[in-house]
């Protein structure tokens, strides 16, 4: 076996389980070049934690766009939880019909804004044990609502989360608890507070799952990836190449 190739089997065998092969200075190297050209914001709308905690739910399965477009008309009728269960399942059931799953979301949303009523004086509350009692809110869930609303450093991980996370190395995994529990452990703390929104922006912009925009890559040269290719080369005509750029369109999907 080469020298190098035993060096690298070292290396993986010392590695703590999942970990990816980025070197610790390179992750750092890494959030830096993304924090460089990524604006950290929710693309949901929403203009209360409340509306925030109903939009996510909503988001399961679904674009941002599509809830965009839904929530839009709801919150004009009902955007706190007293009105969203005088409203009741038949009366949401209409608003969310584009937005995937919508009848088991309807039952969720009425039956989340009851319990907080009833457990919680009507307030969204700021722990996960609490939120993850509601229906509808599962462990994804809960860490958007605790990042975006209460500035908790969580990272939720969705299937862009975990498609770049892995592309870069960050991690070596399969599942998104895997996934949460390693980039919790590498990512540095000034990066902390908005890593979720760098990885899921830098995939849902740039480095898609089909076609990679590697060219316009911020990280391309640390990336690792076998699905790394050059299709998008960035132009005087393309000022909208960036990812800074496309994370601040109004409707993004």
């Amino acid at each position: 076996m080469p020298a190098r190739s035993e060096k690298t089997a070292r290396a993986a065998a010392t590695r703590p389980a999942h970990h990816g092969a980025l070197p610790d200075a390179d992750v750092v190297t890494v959030y830096a070049a993304l924090a460089a050209c990524i604006e950290p914001r929710c693309e949901l709308v929403y203009a209360s934690t409340f509306e925030l905690l109903v939009a996510v739910v909503l988001s399961a399965h679904s674009t941002d766009r599509a809830v965009n477009a839904a929530t839009a008309r709801l919150y004009a009728v009902a955007n706190t939880p007293d009105s969203m269960v005088a409203l009741g399942v038949a009366g949401l059931a209409p608003y969310i019909r584009a937005v995937g799953l919508w009848g088991a979301k309807a039952r969720n949303v009425v039956g989340l804004s009851r319990l907080l009523i009833e457990r919680h004086g009507g307030a969204v509350p700021a722990s996960r044990e609490a939120l993850e009692a509601l229906p509808g809110v599962g462990r994804k869930t809960a860490s958007v609502v605790l990042n975006e609303a209460f500035g908790q450093p969580t990272i939720a991980v969705d299937t862009h989360v975990q498609r770049v996370a892995n592309r870069l190395a960050l991690v070596a995994t399969r599942t998104p608890a895997q996934t949460e529990t390693v980039l919790l452990a590498r990512t540095p703390d000034r990066f902390l507070r908005h890593a979720h929104h760098y990885l899921l922006l830098h995939g849902r912009y740039t480095c898609t799952a089909r076609r990679p925009a590697c060219a316009r890559c911020p990280v391309a040269p640390w990336c690792r990836s076998p699905d790394k290719v050059d299709t998008s080369p960035v132009t005087a005509s393309d000022p909208a190449g960036s990812p800074a750029r496309q994370s601040r369109r109004r409707r993004p999907d």
